[in-house]
């Protein structure tokens, strides 16, 4: 008997950076560098410290008007740490606004290679509150809002690699 297809609630996206993952991590566990980097357009402004482990948080100020799909405006969210492992692995998820809490998680996994590192970068939304579900709003970010985001990553970080 055929499994029934259903929906991804998984997008998990890599490219090769060549820079170390230190210094890519320090851009990933920096709130400043979650504004740096963000290929939304959302992400305007955050306040808080680096983050160093499980638990941490840090605000980030958000404008839902950059995506133009539902009438939030400008709002604040907290990111919170569930996953850190220096160097090779970040994960969050938020709270804020909407509550109850969403539920979707955010995160990167860092590889060293031989000339970089392989950076995943995935977006996760299977394990989103009930209330969320059936709602057509997951998605929130596509696949190639993803890659935009990966790709600014390895500019941000590149700079100032060669010569």
């Amino acid at each position: 008997m055929a499994e029934a297809e259903t929906e991804p609630e998984r997008f998990e996206v890599a490219r090769q950076i060549e820079a170390p993952a230190s210094k890519i991590f320090a851009v990933l566990r920096d709130p400043k560098g979650h504004v740096t980097i963000d290929s939304s357009g959302m992400l305007q402004s955050s306040a808080g410290a680096p983050v160093d482990e499980v638990g941490d948080t840090f605000v980030v100020h958000m404008d839902r008007e950059s995506l133009n799909d539902i009438p939030l405006g400008k709002y604040d969210v907290t990111v919170i740490i569930t996953e850190y492992e220096q160097d090779a692995h970040i994960e969050w998820t938020i709270s804020g606004l909407i509550q109850p809490p969403i539920g979707h998680i955010y995160g990167y996994r860092l590889e060293p290679k031989e000339t970089g590192t392989l950076v995943t970068s995935y977006y996760d939304w299977s394990r989103i509150h009930e209330a969320y579900r059936g709602k057509g709003i997951f998605p929130i970010i596509p696949e190639a809002g993803l890659r935009a985001t990966l790709g600014i990553l390895a500019r941000t970080v590149e700079q100032g690699q060669q010569g």
